[in-house]
């Protein structure tokens, strides 16, 4: 940056901006306050949370939604990134209710289940064989379960930044300082055995896999809720060969890029095969229950109880809706027509491609006040000193100390009709519906910020 930001100047701006949100938002602040008196903090999933209080949204079509005070939005976020062809799908609604018709939960082996695998195994490289779990948490789990009982080793490498969902063994280096439980309650004893590297370092990957006897190096291709940052050239690569070479598992969690970057996720997408794939959101058709985890039959064969007659000869997997109709008929239509509408990846990858470029040259104008990152429809947006390669990056670059910046872009979208998750780090998982109209009014929105902040830190 060729000059500093007035961090008092953005702080007046806030207050400012915050006026106006209250204003328009008084049914949400309404609500806001009986929540906080039954649900701890007043929501159902901290990162939910948008200071001074959240909007509370009633309904959702297409790339809007609309909150209790009438507001509408365009949805950056889409379910957490489940809905990449939009709220309400007529083609998904379609098939589940077909499905309801003939019971919400059959509580037995079902046709409906057969036939997604197998759709399934002719879309997404490598995967032989799969097994359908309840959540992206569940399935890695399961997955990791699985990489150590084939292995017969204990130690897992993950990357720091990277987010595998609350399974214990996971649920560290998630956020700075980078070490330790990522949650009271959550004993070292249990997360002694998990390694934290940081993205795009194969030296560090290679120094851990030297030092231990490692099961399996598990990593999202494009780190999501680390800051939306892509893999550098070989990255990926370096990561099978290294796999290879030290005899342990790799493992994508594509909880976010499976369906998001194209039909077959991040190993189509980058050209990369891994042993094991992690599956979730997208895989649900935006039902609950989304979950899945496969791969190489070989693998996978150690969760076959008619091979492996003893329980603990194998690895378990099992849960009460896994596989149920629902979940089955909503994913089986959605990953059906992705993988017979190829194009709309191409439309939607090169319009972020585009907004990537367009904001990284505003950022320039601005004294490189902040930079792109991301992947297809995966978009980073940080206020740093140089672009972050890996999550510490994210952090320890970041001009603005108290993370101010962050927010104020946030309330700015806010109440300039944009939302998204996250006031602590601007990462978009856009669907691939949106349109060059509303990708060019998030760029137009952060051009005035950036002007707005300039002038009032002149």
């Amino acid at each position: 940056m060729s000059t500093p930001v007035d961090e008092e100047a953005l702080k007046r701006i806030s207050a400012e901006l915050e006026k106006i949100y209250i204003e328009r938002t008084r049914r949400s602040r309404e609500l806001f306050e009986r929540a906080y008196r039954i649900l701890p903090g007043g929501v159902t999933y901290t990162v939910r949370f948008m200071k001074p209080y959240p909007p509370y949204i009633e309904r959702a079509d297409g790339t809007r939604v609309w909150d209790i005070d009438g507001n509408e939005y365009i949805d950056f976020w889409m379910g957490h990134g489940t809905h990449i062809i939009g709220h309400r799908p007529r083609l998904v609604i379609d098939a589940v209710l077909e499905a309801m018709g003939k019971g919400t939960h059959l509580g037995f082996e079902n046709p409906y289940a057969v036939e997604y695998a197998e759709l399934l195994s002719r879309v997404v490289p490598g995967l032989e064989m799969v097994r359908f779990a309840n959540s992206g948490t569940e399935a890695n789990m399961y997955v990791l379960r699985l990489a150590r009982a084939y292995t017969k080793r204990k130690y897992v490498i993950k990357i720091e930044g990277g987010w595998h969902g609350g399974f214990d063994l996971l649920h560290v280096a998630v956020t700075p300082p980078f070490t330790g439980p990522e949650s009271a309650g959550l004993l070292e004893e249990i997360t002694r055995q998990t390694i934290a590297v940081p993205f795009n370092d194969l030296d560090a990957v290679e120094q851990a896999l030297k030092k231990h006897e490692v099961a399996a190096i598990i990593v999202e291709p494009v780190l999501g809720a680390g800051g939306c940052i892509e893999p550098l050239e070989g990255y990926l690569k370096g990561l099978r060969d290294l796999s290879y070479r030290y005899g342990s598992l790799l493992i994508f969690d594509e909880v976010i890029t499976g369906f998001r970057l194209a039909p077959g996720g991040a190993q189509e997408y980058f050209g990369v095969r891994a042993d094991l794939v992690v599956l979730g959101k997208i895989v649900g058709g935006g039902f609950a229950g989304a979950g899945a985890f496969g791969g190489k039959a070989e693998i996978m064969e150690l969760l076959d109880h008619i091979k492996y007659k003893d329980p603990r000869s194998r690895s378990f997997h099992g849960g009460t809706f896994v596989g149920n109709p629902i979940s089955m008929a909503a994913g089986h239509a959605m990953v059906r027509h992705l993988s017979q509408n190829r194009s709309l990846y191409e439309r939607a990858n090169s319009m972020w491609n585009s907004f990537r470029r367009k904001v990284d040259r505003v950022c320039e104008e601005h004294g490189n006040i902040c930079w792109t990152t991301g992947a297809g429809t995966m978009v980073g947006i940080h206020f740093t000193r140089a672009r972050p390669r890996n999550s510490r990056d994210v952090y320890e670059l970041r001009w603005s100390k108290t993370g101010e910046m962050e927010y104020l872009l946030h309330l700015y979208s806010r109440i300039n009709g944009i939302l998204y998750v996250g006031e602590k780090l601007a990462h978009l998982l856009p669907s691939l519906i949106h349109n060059e109209e509303e990708v060019g009014k998030l760029s137009s929105l952060l051009e005035e910020l950036l002007a707005r902040v300039a002038k009032g830190s002149g």
